[in-house]
């Protein structure tokens, strides 16, 4: 039998919170144990980043994919792997979890709940710079599941986020949903809501382009659809002999 969706946007909406989560208050932790050192701030932020979201998506990965990306389930959907009807759905579920999850980060560390952030991020170097980092990040996980080895994608992709918190002048947003999450917290990792969608069109353009390349790279682009970013195939039928706890 398959899985309901109510399994699935559950997974979606929890690993995004958790996400919106670690990269907030991995933020605002930064900020108050390395005062004045940005540059020590952002190590910190992108370590934890990188090896929280390996966690999160070996966590619900092999429930829902592990998106927590409009991008990534947009460029899945396109492949077939994700039913459109579907898709819809995770999108909600995915800025939901985010915004609740910076919600959540704000709590966490006795600020007000919610703080709309004033850090303006708006500038053709960080629209460039998202376009590079979401098109890299569509690449990594889209070539692991075509090659046949989406199971590396939990450490890949933690990887490649925290490299893109050095070699981007954005530091690597990479996520429609993340991107509206931050603005939620005035921190750190926040974005000023007059930069969200200069980030979210960048972000759509580096999708467009993934389309593309992954067919030229990889011709084959639909025959591992439900491997992204974890492989999340169809339940087999409980039997007898597994019985219950």
């Amino acid at each position: 039998m398959t899985r309901p969706l109510s399994r699935t946007l559950l997974a979606e909406y929890l690993g995004s919170l958790l996400l919106a989560a670690l990269v907030i208050g991995s933020g605002i932790a930064a900020q108050r144990l390395s005062p004045g050192d940005v540059g020590l701030q952002l190590l910190e932020n992108a370590a934890a980043t990188a090896v929280g979201l390996y966690a999160i998506i070996l966590i619900f990965g092999p429930v829902s994919g592990g998106h927590f990306n409009p991008v990534v389930s947009f460029v899945d959907a396109a492949f077939g792997g994700l039913p459109w009807r579907h898709f819809l759905a995770y999108v909600p579920a995915q800025v939901l979890g985010c915004v609740s999850g910076a919600v959540l980060a704000n709590v966490l560390f006795d600020a007000a709940p919610i703080s709309i952030s004033t850090t303006a991020r708006a500038t053709w170097p960080h629209a460039v710079s998202e376009v590079v980092a979401t098109l890299g990040l569509l690449l990594v996980i889209f070539s692991l599941a075509r090659s046949g080895r989406a199971e590396r994608a939990p450490a890949a992709v933690g990887a490649y986020i925290g490299a893109a918190y050095f070699f981007t002048s954005s530091t690597s947003f990479a996520n429609p949903a993340i991107t509206v999450g931050r603005v939620f917290s005035d921190s750190f990792a926040g974005i000023a809501p007059a930069s969200v969608l200069t980030f979210v069109l960048a972000q759509v353009v580096a999708a467009v382009i993934a389309l593309p390349l992954l067919r030229a790279l990889y011709p084959n682009a639909s025959a591992h659809a439900e491997d992204v970013v974890l492989p999340h195939p169809t339940e087999p039928a409980v039997t007898a002999s597994e019985g219950t706890v």
